[in-house]
This record gives structure tokens, C-alpha cells and sequence, in this order.
């Protein structure tokens, strides 16, 4: 028996879908999806890369589109939402708690306009001190910033704040 697929057992699968970068975060966690529509033989999906130069877009294009086949046994397009753009606001707040376990700060909440300062003073995801400093702006990737804990002695990455 076929089973009916609904928005919400797309969203569901969807959490699923993990981030190949931080692979604790599903395109849930990080607010990655903006619509998902049915339609007749398939599903629709529309998604924001965290950063406009992200190298992992097609690579998460196509893990959408094969998870959802494989759990929904549904035709699946993915496609980039080009009226939308991410915000680190857009992580959920259990995305953010799972980055700190993870070892990666979390991006602090924006109010108006990003300023540099904001880069400065993060707290430590390791031992919880704010006696930190910047190292590099550049991380591992597009969307981190290297940061030193004076405290616990920790090299550590923060996943950048971004409006």
C-alpha cells in the first residue's frame, strides 16, 4: 500500500538531510529550507545555502533528492531559491546547541546591522569562558572564524553570524 505523502512527512525526511560539513545539523537545523511543495508525481523542494559561494550546494542538492526518493518513494526536484537569502537567524535554537557540543560556537543572535565586533569575545564552545580572541576570520571553511580560549588554552572555529 502507498503511503501518502504529505508536507509534513517531506519536512520529517528532511531532517535527515545532514549537513556534509557539520554533519551533527540537518538542512532543518539550519533553516536551509524555504518551501516545500506537492505536486502531481513528486515533490518540490527550494533550499538557501548558509553562504552564496558554499561549494556543498549541489552535493546537498542531490542528498535532498536521493533521501527523499529513497524514505518517500516520490519523484523529488531541488532547486535554489534565488529570492531568498540564509541568516545565521534562521538555525534553530537546537542547531545552535548542537554546534557548541559539537566544539563549533554558535553564531550569536542579530539585531540590525552585522558589525565586525561581533567576531570578538565568543564564548568558548569547550570550557564556557568569554576570555577569547579572534585568531583568523577564515576557517575551515566559507562560514567559520578561528578563535583561541586564553582560558582553556582551545584553537576553536565559530560557525560566522550572518544577515
Amino acid at each position: 500500500m502507498l503511503q501518502k505523502i504529505t508536507i509534513a512527512s517531506v519536512y520529517e525526511s528532511l531532517e535527515h538531510v545532514m549537513d556534509p560539513e557539520i554533519p551533527v545539523l540537518s538542512v532543518i537545523d539550519l533553516g536551509m529550507i524555504t518551501g516545500v511543495e506537492l505536486e502531481e508525481g513528486g515533490v518540490h523542494v527550494k533550499m538557501i545555502p548558509t553562504f552564496a559561494a558554499c561549494p556543498a550546494v549541489s552535493y546537498i542538492q542531490q542528498q535532498i533528492k536521493t533521501v527523499l526518493e529513497q524514505e518517500l518513494d516520490i519523484a523529488v526536484t531541488v532547486t535554489v531559491d534565488k529570492q531568498a537569502h540564509w541568516q545565521s537567524n534562521r538555525m534553530t535554537a537546537a542547531a545552535k546547541e548542537k554546534l557548541q557540543n559539537f566544539g563549533i560556537a554558535p553564531p550569536q543572535l542579530l539585531a540590525g546591522e552585522m558589525h565586525a565586533e561581533i567576531l570578538l569575545a565568543v564564548p568558548c564552545p569547550h570550557c564556557g569562558s568569554k576570555e577569547t580572541y579572534l585568531r583568523s576570520p577564515f576557517g575551515s571553511t566559507l562560514c567559520r572564524a578561528i578563535h583561541f580560549c586564553k582560558s582553556c588554552g582551545q584553537v576553536f572555529e565559530q560557525f560566522k553570524p550572518l544577515e
